[in-house]
């Protein structure tokens, strides 16, 4: 089945100060792909997502966006934003929060639409947010603020959304909802989830990127683990769990900064 790409990017290469991160590098995003991002602190993720995004204009080469396979001058985004990213204390409520996701939608003198809050009710409701929908986010725990953070990235229907480091609102009850979740997103959108917990990131995915100054693409989870040992720097081994066997971390001594 031939795929088609979403997002495509060319022999690109960004930084900071001078400072090359990533190093002409390419990738295709495919429609409805599940696109897990992994690689070592400093490796370029965040990089990356600031260049799809179009938060980092790349030092050189090209990105390029298709809607059914035309190329258009950019695609609708959704964005997960990591934990330490948000002001918990900003006195901004669940529903508030969701809402924010549509405010390109919405010139500046029109209020929302009936419509736009109707949508906004789905997707608290999909979240499992109903009830909550008054409540400030700082009196939220972990799992639920990132399923109203997760609510704001779909509510405006993006072709793709982009989950920064999910893993680090810690809600060990949540996680396996958020998976549940997330494939059934992914049956209307691509998805872009960029974590250092690679043991989640390779039972759930579809394709995986392992960035760390250059990047090298697997159009699926079969990853031989002496590739990723070389890439990904950490001795990893296969393991059976029921009847998907996925790998782990074994024992390893990097430096880790965060």
């Amino acid at each position: 089945m031939k795929k088609t790409p979403l997002i495509q990017l060319s022999d690109i290469s960004a930084g900071y100060d001078r400072k090359t991160v990533l190093d002409h590098i390419d990738l295709t995003v495919y429609e409805q792909d599940f696109l897990g991002v992994i690689g070592p602190n400093g490796g370029g993720k965040t990089t990356l997502i600031k260049v799809i995004l179009g938060l980092l204009s790349p030092t050189s080469g090209q990105i390029r966006f298709f809607r059914n396979g035309t190329e258009v001058p950019e695609i609708s985004m959704g964005y997960l934003p990591q934990y330490n990213a948000i002001d918990k204390k900003f006195p901004i409520s669940v529903y508030e929060v969701v809402l924010s996701g549509l405010n390109r939608q919405k010139s500046l003198l029109h209020p929302f639409s009936r419509e736009q809050h109707e949508q906004v009710q789905h997707v608290i409701a999909q979240m499992g947010l109903e009830g909550l929908e008054k409540r400030a986010i700082g009196q939220l725990s972990g799992g639920q603020l990132q399923r109203a953070l997760l609510g704001r990235a779909l509510v405006s229907d993006p072709q793709v959304v982009i989950l920064d480091e999910p893993n680090t609102y810690i809600d060990k009850r949540f996680e396996a909802k958020l998976y549940s979740l997330l494939e059934e997103i992914n049956r209307e959108r691509a998805i872009i989830l960029v974590s250092h917990d690679i043991g989640t990131v390779l039972q759930n995915v579809k394709s995986i990127a392992c960035v760390n100054g250059n990047l090298h693409y697997h159009p699926d989870t079969e990853v031989p683990t002496e590739w990723l040992e070389e890439h990904f720097g950490c001795p990893i081994e296969l393991v059976g769990h029921g009847n998907l066997p996925h790998r782990v971390l074994k024992s390893h001594n990097h430096t880790h900064n965060g």
